[in-house]
């Protein structure tokens, strides 16, 4: 795989150079930010993100919340399971970060020393984005959005190819879906578990708060008898 970057004919060489150019030509502040967003300011985003749709799913409740929250859990569950995989794909394919072997990148960020396929950040983001997805398609399709631009953000800081990126891509898509059937069938009956609980119930859903006090405090209008509301009238 290293030496599919050895030509500068390559497509992938001429799109990473294409791609990294672009810092060359902005001012020094931009490169910072990229270089900030890219190394963790859209991880922090794409957390976030996670958090924001669990809010909303334990908000709303009702019966499909149980299962909502546990896709959603698997989410940052998959990218580590991604991320694992990923350790002997690196290993076996050995491939050196592009600043090894091609002159004149510019590279925004250093001590980068281990090897370029797959990239990590890519995968992460990417298994997170098709997680979220896959437990709310709104909030899912902003977090694949997220991980494209950070992908786009890691090549243009000089410090993976294109090619890199795109295996990331396709390595946490691959994860999330393939397993999700096995990861809902073991996390659902835990959450609904958790839903149950009158402690901490309210991970799962926001109303349960709500259905205990009904249960707790008497004299409800709905609790009142018929037959006093007729004389009530």
């Amino acid at each position: 795989m290293a030496g599919l970057a050895d030509s500068g004919s390559n497509p992938d060489v001429d799109l990473l150079y294409d791609i990294n150019g672009l810092a060359k030509d902005a001012p020094h502040w931009f490169d910072r930010v990229m270089e900030f967003v890219g190394e963790w300011g859209l991880l922090l985003v794409m957390v976030l993100l996670v958090l924001w749709c669990w809010w909303n799913v334990r908000r709303r409740g009702g019966d499909e919340a149980a299962s909502s929250v546990a896709a959603l859990i698997w989410a940052p569950l998959a990218a580590g399971v991604a991320v694992l995989v990923n350790v002997p794909i690196r290993g076996f394919v050995e491939r050196p970060r592009p600043f090894v072997d091609h002159e004149g990148l510019d590279v925004l960020i250093g001590g980068k020393s281990d090897y370029s396929f797959v990239s990590d950040h890519s995968t992460l983001m990417m298994a997170m984005g098709v997680g979220l997805f896959v437990a709310n398609r709104k909030f899912g399709l902003v977090g694949i959005g997220l991980a494209l631009l950070g992908g786009f953000c890691r090549v243009y800081m000089g410090v993976h190819y294109p090619t890199d990126v795109v295996g990331g891509f396709a390595l946490g898509t691959a994860v999330v879906l393939l397993l999700s059937p096995l990861a809902t069938a073991l996390l659902t009956p835990v959450v609904k578990a958790v839903e149950r609980s009158r402690r901490v119930g309210w991970l799962v859903r926001a109303d349960r708060s709500a259905e205990a006090r009904e249960k707790v405090i008497p004299g409800a209008r709905s609790d009142v008898d018929p037959a006093e509301r007729d004389l009530a009238a």
